[in-house]
């Protein structure tokens, strides 16, 4: 049965925004009293937020598909739909949070830090937030943007002040049993300690983590055993105490060559940018199971080579508590030097995000196609303007085309070297697809049609003076050829007649 899960991958979906509402008021005596359509309600965001009440992530192990609430929808009378329910996910302190690409999005390593990781969409806007003095009474309202949706990776690395390391079954969870209020399962076999544990040690008016890391094995560091599922639990303590086994009963090992092992592995493990290597915090070795006499005897052995290597040595045994006090007090003293240091550290200078200026809101890609050129969109703005537009409204898809317009697409477009039927994508993927025609401005606020509709979007637009013109003498030439093909059959006909007689 799994009990700790210290790495999982979410499966989210924020909210979805509500669409917008086109309604037109109307009252007895004002039957067309202006548009009074709804604004939809926002999606709602999925929250991360740290918590120190909070061990493990094996909540989201069983459960890793969450969503919030969607938006609701606009209606008439100015009603703006409700705004959907945001989640918040509580996470253990220490827990990292990664994209699909491996990159780190925040690293929660304090309570109470709050991280939006899945924004929700947007809501539309109704006729009566798009109505303007020269768009007085608009046919059409924008729909709601749909939420972030995808995955997160999170990874617990636990925060404690020191670490216990060392090889299995070498004392390390008798020892933050004793030292501490934890109680993890001790048993004589090898990886009895499936998981890290933490305990609370108070020594003198000290008081400081201890975190019991399972046990590495040579070549943890390059992922034998389960040395890297533990390894990045260490990174983020103070103080390391490698726990040596002075009563292993295994050939070939003593506490020297083990303690070789173990610093090749943290040497060999990756800190991430910015942090001590692991090798260069404080260290203490303890000599652990010295209530055994042969135990004894092995670490009056190796005790002045530990010390000549510049570590700080400490007799312990679990079982009869001889030196726990004097180590838990050397801990005390490495983690309130640290303490204070951080402390006299000058404060981080404080980041000022300032304007950048003018940003071009998008771009657009060459892509070659089976029949020419394909023109693709990108961007923020274009993308989320397709997603607010219903394409069944010829109105909503002209004002679409009026918003590209004066973003500055058409003169991009042109640019690229687009003409008059080029295929143009906008967003990526499949996106929209559509034959681009170029407009000679934009006029939409000016132009009068049914509601609904936008004129410039008519595939049988109205003839011009001289088109109709042209059609008029050609319907006269054709009259008149009909009627002399006609009076010259008469004409054949007659001299027939008089032939005959």
């Amino acid at each position: 049965m799994v009990t700790f899960v210290d790495r999982v991958t979410l499966h989210l979906r924020a909210g979805k925004g509500g669409n917008g509402c086109v309604s037109v008021r109307r009252e007895k005596f004002k039957p067309l009293a202006g548009p009074d359509g709804g604004n939809g309600g926002h999606g709602g965001d999925i929250v991360l937020v740290s918590d120190a009440q909070v061990t493990t992530l094996l909540s989201y192990h069983h459960s890793p598909h969450r969503s919030a609430g969607n938006g609701g929808f606009g209606m008439g009378d100015h009603r703006s739909g409700a705004a959907g329910e945001d989640l918040e996910l509580s996470v253990p302190v220490g827990t990292v949070v990664k994209d699909d690409d491996g990159e780190t999005l925040i690293d929660m390593a304090t309570p109470g830090i709050r991280f939006v990781v899945a924004p929700g969409g947007q809501g539309g806007l109704g006729n009566a937030a798009l109505a303007n003095p020269k768009r007085k009474a608009p046919g059409f309202a924008l729909l709601g943007t749909p939420g972030w949706e995808g995955d997160v990776h999170l990874e617990l690395k636990t925060v404690a002040d020191v670490a216990l390391v060392g090889f299995p079954s070498a004392g390390k969870s008798s020892l933050i049993a004793a030292i501490s209020a934890a109680r993890p399962k001790i048993a004589e076999y090898p990886f009895t300690t499936l998981h890290p544990n933490l305990g609370v040690v108070q020594a003198g008016d000290a008081r400081y983590t201890v975190a019991d890391v399972p046990g590495l094995i040579e070549g943890a560091s390059e992922g034998k055993g389960l040395g890297l599922e533990f390894l990045r639990h260490v990174e983020r303590c103070t103080a390391l105490v490698h726990v040596l086994d002075c009563a292993t009963l295994d050939p070939g090992r003593d506490p020297l060559s083990d303690l070789d092992v173990i610093l090749a592995e943290l040497a060999a493990y990756p800190v991430p940018e910015g942090q001590v290597p692991l090798l260069e915090r404080p260290q203490l070795v303890a000599l652990n199971k010295l209530d055994v006499p042969e135990a004894k005897d092995l670490a009056d052995l190796v005790r002045p080579e530990l010390e000549e290597r510049g570590f700080r040595v400490f007799d312990i045994s679990t079982v009869s508590r001889d030196g726990l006090r004097q180590l838990t007090f050397a801990l005390g003293e490495i983690v309130e030097e640290h303490r204070a240091a951080l402390a006299a550290a000058p404060a981080p200078e404080r980041v000022v995000i300032r304007p950048q200026g003018s940003k071009k809101d998008f771009e657009i890609r060459v892509e070659g196609g089976t029949y020419g050129n394909v023109y693709r969109i990108l961007g923020d703005k274009p993308v989320r303007w397709v997603q607010q537009t219903d394409f069944q409204n010829e109105e909503a898809v002209g004002f679409l085309a009026d918003r590209l317009e004066k973003l500055g697409v058409e003169d991009e477009l042109f640019r690229a070297g687009a003409q008059a039927g080029s295929t143009v994508v906008i967003g990526p993927g499949d996106g929209i697809v559509f034959d681009w025609h170029p407009s000679l401005s934009s006029a939409a606020e000016l132009m009068t049609a049914p509601r609904g509709t936008d004129p410039r979007l008519d595939l049988n637009p109205r003839r011009t003076t001289s088109q109709r013109r042209d059609r008029y003498h050609e319907r006269m030439d054709a009259k008149a050829e009909a009627r002399a093909e006609l009076e010259s059959e008469r004409l054949a006909a007659r001299g027939e007649d008089e032939d005959a007689s």
